[in-house]
């Protein structure tokens, strides 16, 4: 069985625009773009099925349509998955705020286009609101954006490393946050500063899918 019991929900964070992968995200929304003819999105589905997620919540907006119709109700993936809709992209927080009462007193999110072998079964039930997976710093974000000191986040010291677009959140995180577009990044700033977010590092692989070209040398390995 699996250590969350099939209770926890999952959220994929599916809504943005990509504008810095245009011009294929003019047509195909980001989390349907293919690594080895596989969907980004697809890999995340089929790693939640096998960490024992059996239902998805996946945000929505920019050609969102394109990923209903090829996902379906999750059924291929072994999930059962539900959508929420925005008319206008919401951003991280905003996202979670609009579904906040779907997804249980405490959840998994993962952004959608990040491609990983991270297994969520890992993802530890932290005592934390926040728990964040965090990675070495790619290229194109050398600076990193948190330090860890004994698994708790800071925005303080010299070692930094990058938030990998996978957390485990509860519901209290966010309590009290009106609806609307919230951005999560000041949010988790604010609790770093109080040392209320925790995280955990993850040497495996990981890729954020920024521009065609991080797309295409991925596609070329």
């Amino acid at each position: 069985g699996s250590p969350h019991g099939g209770v926890m929900k999952a959220m994929i964070l599916a809504a943005g625009r990509g504008k810095r992968m245009r011009p294929l995200t003019d047509t195909t929304p980001k989390p349907l773009l293919e690594v080895h003819a596989k969907p980004l999105i697809a890999f995340h589905l089929e790693a939640l099925a096998r960490a024992g997620f059996s239902e998805i919540v996946i945000n929505i907006s920019w050609l969102g349509e394109q990923i209903r119709e090829r996902l379906g109700d999750g059924v291929d993936y072994g999930v059962s998955i539900e959508y929420s809709e925005e008319s206008e992209a919401l951003e991280t927080a905003g996202g979670i705020v609009q579904v906040l009462d779907r997804l249980g007193r405490q959840f998994v999110i993962v952004n959608a286009d990040v491609y990983t072998d991270y297994d969520f079964a890992h993802l530890q039930r932290s005592d934390s609101a926040a728990h964040l997976v965090l990675v070495a710093n790619p290229d194109h974000h050398a600076e990193g954006d948190f330090a860890l000191h004994d698994g708790i986040v800071s925005r303080q010291g010299e070692l930094r490393f990058t938030y990998a677009g996978i957390a485990c959140f509860k519901s209290e995180f966010f309590a009290g946050l009106e609806p609307g577009r919230r951005a999560l990044g000041p949010l988790l700033f604010e609790a770093a500063q109080s040392n209320r977010v925790t995280a955990e590092l993850f040497a495996g692989e990981w890729h954020d899918i920024g521009t065609p070209e991080r797309l295409q040398a991925l596609n070329d390995t």
